[in-house]
């Protein structure tokens, strides 16, 4: 085995918070877990500790997201706890009280998008996002990978970085045709002033810990080593497990781990999961254990059965092939970047989104504006079902001179007179401004 870790744990239940008393995402998806760990005996270990959440800030919040109408209608206390587990977290590690930490909380927020108007895929804080930002707040900026291994695609993590070089954002999970929310495609690979730092692979029903730990092995570990993080995070999402009502994957407890133990990460929060009785308590442990360079070699599930859950050689020949391809779009986006902004001083992206748990629908248009000093100023204007149009300037962190003037700009040149707020989000400078009719 490795050698031993110290290692951090946040639990966080959010027992007064749940979409439903009988939704898949409820407090027993953490307290299954907690009497696991402490029936095991984990926090007898001296290099397991555990930590209490913090709360984040409202400058936290709105370090990442544009609330609509704004944070305290739209998040309860229990999501600023989720994230701020997350945060604490964080925080133990930056400070060196401990190597690698495990936030156990809940709700969880690779769905929440930068635009937040509600719950989509059971997010409405982007938990990963928050910490980031607010590492690089506190810490000064660092160069973070984001390795999401939830089985639904977390097309909030991607939105909030679509455009950031310095976060390498990388995505593994059950292809978008067959599962929510329908995105994750190989072809969404960044936006033009960050081409390549976000990565899919889109992996078919059915994979195993074979196909995971090849894609792992073979795509994120290199691009990792060549993208050189100082932080690695992991969006710890279960939900690939072999008895997930929600989805059709294969992977174990034992898969977990391996993952884990390959991957090293300095954080990991825990996203989706909600197979509550037979696959949490037992994934969960196999992570602590890796994470502190312990024996997880005993940690097997009830129902696990290897010839139950193999993989196809299909399913192996296409996992291979994808990653093929994607690791030569890795190779190749300099060239591509060089071909996509020839004579083209912006880009513009139009998005619909869908907010499934508050059936409110969303129509974005997001321009970006070409650079080769920093991620590009971005502009947002945005509208829903229920909402009146609103405007967002967003100066990205470590911004050159021009973006930045650009920005400022045209905040102040738009007015209330054609959108109900118009708001500016500067994070170098950690600016959140917002004019209201």
């Amino acid at each position: 085995m490795t050698t031993r870790r110290r290692t951090g744990i946040i639990f966080f239940p959010a027992f007064d918070w749940s979409i439903s008393a009988t939704h898949p995402e409820r407090e027993e998806r953490l307290l299954y877990t907690q009497d696991q760990v402490f029936e095991e005996g984990l926090f007898d270990f001296d290099n397991i500790i555990e930590y209490n959440p913090g709360i984040a800030s409202l400058s936290d919040i709105n370090r990442v997201h544009f609330c609509v109408p704004d944070c305290d209608s739209i998040m309860t206390e229990s999501h600023r706890i989720s994230a701020g587990g997350a945060i604490t977290a964080a925080e133990k590690v930056m400070d060196g009280s401990v190597d690698n930490a495990f936030a156990l909380v809940r709700p969880p927020g690779h769905h929440a998008m930068r635009f937040v108007y509600g719950t989509r895929g059971f997010c409405t804080v982007n938990v990963e996002a928050v910490m980031v930002e607010h590492i690089r707040r506190r810490y000064g900026h660092r160069r973070v990978a984001i390795v999401d291994t939830d089985c639904h695609h977390g097309d909030g993590t991607q939105d909030i970085y679509w455009h950031d070089p310095d976060t390498l954002y990388i995505s593994l999970h059950q292809d978008g045709r067959t599962l929510y929310p329908g995105t994750g495609f190989i072809g969404e690979f960044g936006g033009p002033n960050a081409l390549g730092t976000t990565i899919n692979i889109p992996l078919p029903p059915h994979t195993s810990d074979e196909g995971f730990l090849y894609v792992c092995d073979n795509l994120i570990l290199p691009v990792i080593d060549e993208f050189q993080p100082d932080l690695i995070v992991n969006s710890a999402g279960q939900d690939n497990h072999f008895t997930d009502p929600l989805t059709s994957m294969n992977f174990s407890a034992q898969g977990y781990a391996a993952l884990t133990s390959r991957l090293s990460p300095h954080i990991a929060v825990l996203e989706g999961g909600y197979s509550i009785e037979s696959a949490l308590p037992y994934v969960n442990l196999g992570i602590i254990l890796a994470l502190a360079g312990l024996d997880y070699s005993n940690v097997t599930e009830p129902a696990f059965d290897p010839r139950e859950i193999r993989q196809s050689d299909n399913v192996t020949e296409r996992i291979k092939r994808d990653v093929a391809t994607v690791y030569h779009l890795w190779k190749t986006r300099h060239q591509q970047r060089d071909e996509f902004i020839e004579n083209t001083p912006t880009v513009t992206r139009r998005k619909n989104i869908f907010y499934d748990t508050d059936h409110i629908t969303e129509k974005q248009v997001e321009t970006v504006f070409l650079c080769d000093e920093c991620g590009g100023l971005v502009t947002v204007s945005s509208a829903t079902s229920h909402h009146p149009p609103v405007f967002a300037v967003i100066i990205p962190g470590r911004s050159c001179p021009s973006c930045r003037r650009r920005g400022e700009e045209i905040f102040h040149q738009t007015t209330t007179d054609d959108f109900h707020a118009v708001y500016i989000q500067d994070r170098e400078h950690d600016v959140f401004c917002v004019k209201e009719k």
